[in-house]
C-alpha cells in the first residue's frame, strides 16, 4: 500500500495569532512529553545533558531508518530550508547596499546553504534527485537576485520578467519534489507553498527598496517560519511511514517548536546588530521582531511554567537580547568602553538566565552548563557583530551559521529536560484553559 500523500503544513501569514497556537502546541506537547510515573532514581547529576543522540541518516524514503535518524533529518531539513530564507533575504538587501564584499559573502552563504541542501537531498533520495534538485535549486536562487537587481535598477519591465521567472522555478522545484516524493508531497501543494514562498522574498525585498523596513522585516520573518516548516514536511516525505509518524510524536513536535524560536532568535538579534551600522527606521524595525519573537518564546513558556513564572523569563530574556544590541550599538561606534561594558552585563545575565532555566525544570540541567550554553551564542553573535564592523563578512557569516545551529543544541537540552519535569506542574486543561492563561492572548 502506497503511504498516504503528505501535504505542505505552510500556514500563511502567522502573525499574532500563528504565536497563540503555537503556545497552545507547547503546552499540548509539553504535557504529553512528561512520564507519568517520573523514575525516583533519576538525580539532577545524571541528567545534565541530552541523553539522545542524532546518528546521520541514511537510507531512502520507503526505507526504514537508523534509530533517532529520523530526528536527525528533520533538524537538518527544518535547519537549512530556515536558513535558506534569511540568507536570500540578506543577498537580496545587499544589492540595495551596493557594497561588492557584502555581496560576496552572501553569495557564498547562499551558495553554502545549497550545497549543503544538495547533500542532503542526496542522502535522503539519491545521486539521481540530488542533480535534478541542484539544477533546479541553482535556478530559484539565481532568480531571487536577478529580481532584486531589477527592483535596485528601478526597471518595472525587468522586475516583472524577474518575478515571472522566479515562479516558473518554484513550479520547477515544485514538479521535482513531487517527482522524488512519490507524491507523497503533491506537487500542487509544494507549487502554493513555493509561490508563497517567492511572494514573501519578492514583497519584502520590494519594502526594502522603497524604504519600508517595517514590512520588510516583518515578512523576512514569516518567510524563515514558512520555510522552516516545509522543511518539516521533506523531511517526512524523505523517511517511511513509520519513521515519519515519530516526528509526530509530542517530544518531536516540542523540540521543533522551541527550535524554530531559538533559531530565529539568533538570526534577528544578528539582523538588529547588523541594522546598527544602518539607517534608524531600518534598525526600529529590526527590533519590532525581535521583540516579536520575545513574545513568542514567553508564549511558549507560560503555557510550559505558568505566567507568573514566564513574567519572570520574559524580563531576563529581554535584558539578554537589549544588551546584545547594545553591544553592537558600540560595535558600530567603535566604543570599546561600550562594547566591554555590554559583555560584562551579558555574563551576570547568563549566570540569571541560567539559574532560572535550571530551575524549571527542577535542577535537570546544571546551572554550570547552561550559563556555558548561553555564554557561547553570546559568543557568536559578539563575534560576528566584531567581524561585520571590521568587513570581515565572510567571518559574520561563518559565525552567524555557527550560532544558528547551536540553536538546535540548545533546545534540544532545554526540551529532553523539560519533558521529564514540567508535566506534574502544567496548568489543568490544557488548551481549553489557554495553556496556562497565555495561550490565547495577543502580543
Amino acid at each position: 500500500m502506497q503511504p498516504a500523500p503528505l501535504e505542505c503544513t505552510v500556514s500563511r501569514r502567522s502573525g499574532p495569532a500563528g504565536l497563540a497556537a503555537l503556545a497552545v502546541l507547547v503546552a499540548l506537547t509539553a504535557a504529553a512529553c512528561g512520564p507519568s510515573h517520573p523514575s525516583p532514581s533519576a538525580s539532577p547529576a545524571q541528567t545534565t545533558a541530552p541523553t539522545h543522540q542524532h546518528p546521520a541518516a541514511t537510507g531512502q524514503p520507503g526505507q526504514a531508518a537508523p534509530a533517532a535518524a529520523q530526528e536527525r533529518t528533520r533538524v537538518q531539513f527544518e535547519q537549512l530550508m530556515g536558513q535558506h530564507a534569511l540568507v536570500a533575504v540578506r543577498l537580496m538587501r545587499t544589492i540595495e547596499a551596493d557594497e561588492p564584499d557584502l555581496r560576496s559573502a552572501s553569495t557564498a552563504a547562499l551558495q553554502a546553504n545549497g550545497q549543503a541542501l544538495g547533500e542532503l537531498v542526496g542522502t535522503q533520495f539519491g545521486s539521481g534527485e540530488r542533480a535534478s534538485f541542484d539544477q533546479v535549486w541553482r535556478r530559484h536562487q539565481d532568480e531571487l537576485l536577478r529580481y532584486a537587481q531589477a527592483v535596485k535598477g528601478g526597471d518595472e519591465a525587468a522586475r516583472k520578467a524577474a518575478a515571472a521567472a522566479l515562479m516558473a522555478s518554484c513550479d520547477a522545484y515544485a514538479a521535482w519534489l513531487g517527482g522524488a516524493t512519490h507524491g507523497r508531497v503533491s506537487a500542487a501543494s509544494a507549487k502554493a507553498v513555493m509561490h508563497e514562498h517567492a511572494d514573501e522574498l519578492t514583497s519584502q525585498a520590494d519594502a526594502y527598496g522603497s524604504g519600508d523596513y517595517g514590512a520588510a522585516y516583518r515578512i523576512e520573518r514569516e518567510a524563515y517560519e514558512h520555510m522552516f516548516a516545509l522543511g518539516t514536511t521533506v523531511a517526512k516525505a524523505s523517511l517511511d511511514a513509520k519513521d515519519a509518524a515519530r516526528l509526530d510524536t509530542p517530544p518531536e513536535q516540542l523540540r521543533s517548536a522551541f527550535a524554530m524560536l531559538l533559531g530565529e532568535h539568533m538570526e534577528l538579534i544578528t539582523g538588529a546588530q547588523r541594522a546598527t551600522f544602518a539607517k534608524p527606521a531600518e534598525f526600529q524595525a529590526a527590533g519590532e521582531q525581535m521583540n516579536a519573537n520575545t513574545a513568542a518564546l514567553t508564549k511558549a513558556m507560560g503555557a510550559i511554567v505558568g505566567p507568573a513564572r514566564a513574567k519572570e523569563f520574559q524580563a531576563g530574556w529581554s535584558a539578554h537580547v537589549d544588551t546584545l544590541v547594545a553591544y553592537g550599538a558600540a560595535a558600530a561606534r567603535g566604543d570599546q568602553a561600550g562594547k566591554a561594558a555590554a559583555e560584562r552585563k551579558l555574563d551576570t545575565l547568563a549566570v540569571g538566565l541560567a539559574r532560572y532555566l535550571s530551575t524549571i525544570v527542577k535542577g535537570r540541567l546544571q546551572v554550570g552548563l547552561l550559563t556555558g550554553a548561553i555564554t557561547e551564542h553570546d559568543r557568536h553573535l559578539l563575534d560576528q557583530v566584531d567581524a561585520y564592523a571590521a568587513k570581515d563578512y565572510a567571518k559574520a557569516y561563518s559565525m552567524e551559521v555557527d550560532g544558528y545551529q547551536q540553536m538546535r543544541t540548545v533546545a534540544d537540552t532545554l526540551v529532553d529536560a523539560i519533558g521529564h519535569t514540567v508535566k506534574p506542574g502544567l496548568p489543568k486543561g490544557g488548551s481549553q484553559t489557554g495553556g496556562g492563561g497565555m495561550a490565547q492572548r495577543r502580543p
